[in-house]
């Protein structure tokens, strides 16, 4: 989707004084630029949202054997790895 077309969808709300005060836009689109922000309405995103839930109760079960073996990692070097 280009630029025009989204401006095609795009409704503009004024106040009396005739200054452009708010945006609305159709909710389709809406969820449209929230995947293409990477997110969606639940604050996941898209990689996360898609994931099976098996696949995620899986991940859960190995990540509490792992901590309970001790098979774990410090905390500085997970850290260190979200560093920008």
């Amino acid at each position: 989707m280009n630029i025009n077309q989204l401006e095609s969808q795009v409704k503009y709300l004024t106040n009396s004084d005739g200054q452009t005060t708010e945006v609305v836009i159709p909710i389709d689109l809406w969820e449209s630029l929230l995947g293409l922000l990477g997110q969606s309405a639940s604050g996941l995103s898209s990689i996360d949202e898609d994931e099976p839930k098996a696949e995620i109760l899986e991940d859960l079960k190995r990540s509490l054997k792992d901590g309970a073996t001790g098979q774990t990692y410090p905390i500085t070097e997970l850290w260190a790895e979200l560093e920008v």
